[in-house]
């Protein structure tokens, strides 16, 4: 069984094609996102004052890779005093040099708030799916378009279990419980106000006999009681349909963002795939689009929320 990042939480090493995410795994705090704003603010500014990398690094006073991390959104350290030599150097406005600083601020709050409750969790999580969890807990808004497996905001633990002794049959019973309990303390962000989760499932995923009949029928039942909460909404392409809409694009996962809270800069939103030998994390625009135009796409082939939950329950009585 091919293993899927809304199915179970092990996660290789983060691989990525979209740009330069494959650097480690330590961007994955509270200071997410208010790190990417302010590494795409300094490359917008270096790029329009004509600077390298390498001339920028040593503004700063620090190494070149050091820069290229920040302006890669990773965790790395960056005072106000670098901050104020790269504005002079690029001669910033000061509408431009208080964003730097505001957003410099944000994140020293947000890195002293913690790095979030899954730190409790580490020893039941592979490398990399700290920095998942991030972005699904920085996010407003989540799609998950799944051909396989049910999203793990939406599974039972008796179908998560079955999912997880699959694909790591000599695991013991204590860590597959950790991997559990892990699943479950995910779903709390069901219940977040304001946070919205849309499912695009194919008929497949209903069919596929996870564990047992009757695991698979209690999953679907769950899926119907949770297709009625507010913020989550849970679309079914049929089988019947002959648009194969979405097949060729396999299952990915979408996170819009809320503004950030002190510069109220709009995050962009980032794309998500799992390979087999990595994960893949998109973040350039004209990329994410591709995929956020192949989900509006499944929406047009899905059936109606009502329409899908009447399909769950008639397979949840077969």
């Amino acid at each position: 069984m091919q293993r899927s990042v809304c199915g179970l939480p092990e996660f290789k090493h983060p691989v990525s094609k979209g740009n330069d995410m494959a650097k480690g795994s330590t961007r994955t705090n509270a200071s997410t996102l208010p790190r990417r704003a302010l590494g795409r603010q300094l490359r917008k500014l270096r790029e329009r004052a004509g600077y390298t990398q390498s001339a920028a690094s040593r503004v700063a006073e620090i190494s070149p890779q050091s820069y290229g991390r920040i302006e890669d959104g990773w965790q790395t350290k960056v005072t106000d005093l670098g901050l104020n030599a790269l504005a002079n150097a690029y001669e910033a406005t000061d509408e431009e040099r208080r964003l730097l600083l505001d957003l410099a601020r944000e994140i020293r709050e947000a890195t002293a708030s913690g790095r979030g409750w899954w730190r409790a969790y580490a020893d039941a999580m592979v490398s990399g799916f700290d920095h998942y969890l991030a972005l699904e807990e920085a996010a407003n808004q989540v799609t998950s378009w799944q051909s396989t497996v049910v999203p793990g905001l939406l599974q039972t633990r008796d179908y998560r279990q079955a999912l997880t002794w699959a694909t790591s049959p000599d695991r013991s019973s204590e860590d597959v419980n950790r991997t559990l309990d892990l699943a479950q303390r995910r779903q709390n962000l069901l219940d977040r106000p304001g946070f919205k989760f849309e499912a695009l499932l194919t008929e497949a995923v209903l069919r596929y006999n996870v564990g047992s009949s009757s695991v698979i029928a209690d999953q679907v039942r769950h899926l119907i009681e949770k297709s009625e909460a507010p913020g989550v909404e849970v679309r079914i392409v049929p089988t019947a349909e002959t648009n194969p809409v979405g097949l060729m694009s396999r299952s990915f996962v979408l996170f819009s963002f809320p503004p950030l809270h002190a510069s109220k800069l709009q995050e962009p939103p980032v794309a998500f795939m799992e390979g087999f030998t990595g994960d893949l994390y998109i973040e350039r625009d004209v990329e994410v689009s591709k995929y956020a135009r192949e989900a509006d796409r499944i929406r047009h082939v899905a059936l109606s929320p009502s329409a899908s939950r009447d399909l769950m329950l008639r397979i949840s009585k077969e």
